[in-house]
Parts: C-alpha cells; structure tokens; sequence
C-alpha cells in the first residue's frame, strides 16, 4: 500500500527541455542532415570524375583484309574479250564436193594435217593425161636427140649439108622444150589434185566445222549453195585480250604495263597480265582505243571470244611473289609507334587493345601484315595520343 502511495509526480518529463524538432533533449539533427547531403555530393563528384575518365573515345574502324594488288593498285579497268592472235578459216583453193572431213571442233591439228578432201577424179584424170603426154614428149625427144647426135657427126665429115643438119637441130630442140612444156603440165595437175585436199595451215585447235561431206566447197564461197571456210582453227598458244579503253584514260595505259585479267565465266580466278600492244586508232563511234593485253599464263579454261573483265595496275606489288597472290593488308594510317614498336589498337568488346604488329611496306598506303593479326580484325583508325591500352572506344561510321 506504501508504494501505491508513492509520489508519482517527479517521473514527468519537464516539456521546457524537449527538442522543438521532437528530438531526443539535448541533441540536434541538424548537423547529421548536413554530412549526409556532403557525402552524397563527394560521391557524385567522384562518380562524375570517373566517368569522365572512362568515357568511350569515338573513332574509326580499319581492318585487315586478305586482298590481291586488283583492289589496291588498280588504276582503271576495261572490258574486253579472250581473241586468238593467230587464227584460220580454212578453205580450199579448188571448187568441188566435200567427201571427207576428219575433224571435229575441239580436235587439236598438227601443220600439214590433212583436214578434209574434195572429189577429185576429174584432176586425177588430168594428172594421168599430163603424165602420159610427158612420156610420149620424152620418147619424141629421146629420138630427135637420137638424129641431132647422127646428124652431127656426118656434118663435121661433110656428108650432111648444113641446111639438113640445122633442120634436125631444130627438131631436137623443139622436142626437148616440148618435154619441159609437158613436164609443168604434170606439175599444174599435181598442185590441182593438191588443192583438193585441205590441210592445217598452222598447230592448233578447230573452233568449228563450217561445211559437211557432200557439200560444195569453192574458193570465197563463190554461190550461195557453196561453202567457202571448211573448218575454223586456232593457235591456243596466241590468245590476248583485246579490250576497249576511253580516249579519256588511254593516257593512263602504257606497253609493258601489269594488268589482272578476269573471265566473266570464272569470276574468282585471276590471270596475270601485261599491255603487249596499244593500236594507233580510236573507234569514233565508241570513243575508246583497242588495247592488246597478253597472259602471262593460262590454262584450259581460258577460251577465245570469253568475255572478261581487265584491271589496269598502278604498279607492280612489292608484296607479292606474283599480282596473282592475295596477302593481308593494313591501312597505314591504322599503324602507330608506341615505345619504339609498330603497333595497332585492335579493337576488342569496345576497348582499344595495344597490339604488336610485324609489317612490310606494300605500297604508300598498305603494309602487308606478317604478324600479329588476322583477316577480319578491327582496329582503330588513326589512333593517335587519345588512345591507350584498354581505352574504351565508340566505333563511328566514316562521314
């Protein structure tokens, strides 16, 4: 009962001394309010700070690329067309009807090969009249030279007069002119019985069968029922492209000059080149002058009348054994010194990676890469002092 008597009144919290905030008597908020609003500003500030450190550096993207001296030292290109230097429609010199032809297009022929042959018994039939008139001129001459000896010995003893003696003398003579008249009588029949047979005028190959057995063949087609061509050949061995540049770039092309030859048919082979000839006259009508480019080699696959596509080189690759070889290139503009070594920025997940290169000089422009990167690696465009290893990089589009 004692304690529930107890005086109660001095547990009351005197309201004078409560903090007008509502805070605990004695202590302020305030100056706790404020380091937090300083420490949310430092922070800021350094997160500001860093990400201005590490913002992305905006450039440019180069890459290595497998590529042929076509792409990088072409000065100007030009279509044309594969032509064979050397190049027949042969025909015959005799008119008659076609009974034999023993090629096909495709055959390869060797010089003198005989192609094809004429009816030929009306020239044979001649032949054998001028060889049995020679027989019978010879047997004339064998006896008026048979006189001419006779008459020449009695003459010197006075037994013949000289008028008989110059008779015979002319006998004898006239025989022996007869025989020589006979004997090109023969030799007119043998070359006409020659002229019926056709034969290869070179080595090559047949393009193509212009005429068929039992068909009349005659010299320059001299009807519309004739034939004039038997069968076309070619020398495989002579074939150039013949291309057709602008007056306005002929100043560019030069005799000597490499070129790159492509063939429609087979666009990824490429032929190494070179100007054999360029012909004095332009085509008023087209604008352009023929240009003769050779090969330096070919294969099977390079046929005549092919259409194909010239690349006219600027120079000739230093970094190439042939312009045929496709090698690694780099842009120049792509390499930079960084503690005394060539490198690049290769560029890697948006981060200039500092990459050691090993490179020879290809042209004022390239560098051929022997080491250090791939076909297809990106790499920063002239990089300069801003980029670093590991700077963040924003690849931008060339304007």
């Amino acid at each position: 009962m004692g304690t529930r008597d107890a005086d109660l009144s001095s547990l009351k919290i005197d309201s004078s001394k409560r903090d007008p905030a509502g805070g605990t008597p004695g202590r302020s908020r305030k100056p706790l309010l404020i380091g937090i609003v300083a420490a949310l500003l430092v922070a800021g500030a350094i997160a500001l700070f860093i990400h201005g450190l590490s913002a992305p550096v905006k450039v440019t993207a180069a890459f290595a690329a497998l590529e042929l001296p076509s792409q990088t030292e072409a000065l100007l290109t030009a279509s044309g067309y594969v032509v064979a230097q050397r190049k027949a429609e042969v025909a015959s010199k005799a008119t008659g009807r076609l009974v034999y032809l023993g090629v096909v297009a495709g055959d390869r022929v060797k010089k003198g090969e005989v192609l094809a042959r004429l009816e030929d018994d009306d020239v044979r039939a001649v032949l054998s009249e001028a060889k049995a008139d020679l027989a019978l001129k010879k047997a004339a001459l064998t006896n008026a030279a048979w006189n001419y000896k006779t008459d020449k010995k009695l003459f010197r003893t006075g037994t013949v007069s000289q008028f008989t003696f110059e008779g015979v003398k002319a006998q004898y003579k006239e025989a022996k002119a007869a025989v020589d008249v006979a004997k090109a009588s023969v030799d007119a029949a043998k070359v006409a019985l020659e002229n019926t047979i056709i034969r290869a005028p070179f080595d090559g190959t047949v393009l193509a069968k212009n005429a068929d057995v039992g068909e009349i063949v005659a010299p320059m087609a001299a009807s519309m029922t004739s034939k004039g061509a038997v069968v076309t050949i070619a020398d495989m061995r002579s074939l150039q492209v013949e291309a057709d540049v602008a007056e306005a770039t002929i100043e560019e092309v030069r005799v000597g000059q490499a070129c790159i030859i492509t063939l429609d048919a087979y666009p990824e082979v490429h032929y190494d080149g070179s100007v054999a000839k360029i012909i004095p006259t332009a085509n008023r009508a087209k604008g352009t002058v023929r240009v003769k480019i050779a090969f330096k080699k070919y294969d099977s696959r390079v046929l005549p009348e092919m259409s194909t596509k010239v690349l006219f080189l600027r120079r000739t690759a230093t970094g190439t054994a042939d312009g045929n070889t496709p090698v690694l290139l780099i842009p120049s503009t792509a390499v930079t010194m960084r503690h005394g070594q060539q490198v690049v920025f290769k560029i890697v997940d948006n981060r200039a990676m500092e990459t050691p290169v090993s490179l020879k000089k290809y042209s004022e422009s390239y560098f051929e890469v022997k080491s250090g990167l791939q076909n297809g690696d990106q790499m920063v465009n002239s990089p300069g002092k801003v980029v670093k290893n590991g700077t963040k990089v924003n690849v931008r589009q060339k304007s």
